[in-house]
């Protein structure tokens, strides 16, 4: 019988090297540190557009870090699941994944590993359901929990859904509240 180390390296679906055990605290607290300095850049968009450029080009090096630094992680050790790094430490490693824009392939990689995560209580439901979507958007296909908006014609709406009429049944199965509630508070969120 294997070891439970042995189970969980196997499980995460890590091609990594053996080696010595990962401290996960430390990768804990630096999922932690990153979160905070993307969510402090997200939330303080500058609104004169002299400004807009810098932030921009500011936000893309935070996010191209922060998957560089998340790709290092999952290469070497397995995805951060919630046995490894906690229930917010999975939700964080998570959040980069979802801001990890720039490499929709390393997106797709991690809705893998996050999919068996989610499937053994490792990881949040919802979290797969908001990368679920940001993949399938990504990749030009209809998402499945309708949590990915844009702008039309001045409205925050949903992207295209596969199979609206059940989406309110998909969303309550991963924690998720109905879609109509989700736009109002998205239409709050962007006064729109």
């Amino acid at each position: 019988m294997p070891s439970l180390a042995g189970a969980i390296f196997l499980w995460s679906g890590a091609c990594a090297a053996p080696g010595p055990a990962p401290d996960w605290e430390a990768i804990r607290a630096e999922l932690a540190r990153r979160v905070a300095a993307d969510q402090e850049l997200r939330l303080n968009t500058p609104s004169n557009e002299p400004e807009i450029m810098d932030w921009f080009l500011r936000l893309e090096a935070v996010d191209a870090d922060n998957r560089a630094w998340l790709t290092g992680v999952v290469d070497a050790h397995g995805w951060p699941a919630i046995s490894r790094v906690g229930a917010q430490g999975a939700h964080d490693a998570w959040l980069l994944a979802q801001h990890a824009d720039g490499d929709p392939d390393f997106q797709e990689r991690c809705l893998k590993l996050l999919r068996k995560a989610a499937a053994s209580g490792e990881a949040d439901g919802k979290d797969l359901a908001y990368l679920e979507d940001r993949v399938a958007v990504a990749r030009g296909r209809e998402q499945i929990y309708g949590t990915q908006f844009h702008l039309v014609d001045g409205v925050m709406v949903p992207r295209p859904i596969a199979d609206p009429k059940r989406v309110d049944e998909r969303r309550a199965k991963v924690g998720l509240g109905t879609l109509e509630k989700y736009a109002e508070q998205i239409r709050e969120v962007y006064g729109k």
